[in-house]
């Protein structure tokens, strides 16, 4: 049996943490599109001597709103393709260079995704993003399982699995900036707004296009709500 008291200085670290006010936020988000609404909102300004290894296409916008420190990144466009750089890959490098050039108090992953029929209104996934319950009680947001796919489409094995563990929506980042969070101990949450159904009868790709500029206002919305309720608290608040 350890000591007593063993353990309790490294207790009490983090829950001086949680009890810091919020003073720097790193959101990430995946295209352009979902992200000049927000980089506007904000007034953030694109950062002219990048933090970023130079080559890489990641694009930074930063600023200050109320009494916080807000970083705004996204992975820019493919240097071969020119479209914008996508998926699980993409997502966990600019946000491993981001945690480490910006040490953030907490993540914030928004963006768009695809919804299920069959869904659960509350769910914790296999990594568990920081739990927020006063902030989804005064916002009145929805809380629920998040899946995460390089593709937009997916293959019947996916939706078996995606099925049988109750998820709610579909997106190419949440998985992937969940492990560099918690790998690097950054608190995260996810904001996702739903641009189509998965399982539902139109093409994915059809109606993720017809929604695309609708969604991204309410994704704004939704992330100005959140950063909103999150200035002037701790952790411990939220």
């Amino acid at each position: 049996m350890a000591p007593h008291g063993e353990g309790s200085e490294e207790a009490m670290v983090v829950q001086d943490e949680n009890r810091k006010p919020i003073s720097s936020i790193l959101i990430v988000i995946a295209m352009q599109t979902e992200a000049m609404p927000v980089v506007n909102k904000f007034q953030l300004k694109e950062d002219l001597d990048p933090v970023f290894p130079k080559g890489v296409p990641w694009v930074r916008y930063h600023g200050v709103y109320k009494d916080l420190h807000i970083n705004l990144v996204w992975p820019g466009k493919d240097l071969t393709l020119g479209v914008d750089s996508v998926g699980t890959i993409s997502a966990s490098l600019v946000t491993y260079a981001a945690i480490q050039a910006l040490q953030p108090d907490l993540i914030i992953n928004a963006g768009t995704a695809g919804g299920f029929k069959v869904f659960d209104l509350y769910g914790v996934g296999s990594r568990q993003s920081f739990s927020t319950p006063n902030l989804l009680k005064e916002l009145n947001l929805k809380a629920g399982k998040l899946s995460t796919g390089d593709s937009l489409d997916m293959s019947p094995q996916d939706e078996a699995s995606i099925v049988a563990n109750d998820a709610t929506v579909k997106d190419m980042e949440g998985a992937a900036v969940a492990y560099v969070a918690d790998l690097l101990k950054v608190p995260a949450i996810f904001i996702k707004a739903v641009t189509d159904i998965v399982d539902g009868d139109k093409p994915t790709a059809e109606e993720f296009l017809q929604n695309l500029a609708a969604v991204t206002a309410a994704l704004d919305q939704a992330v100005a709500q959140v950063v909103d309720f999150i200035s002037g608290k701790c952790l411990s608040e939220l």
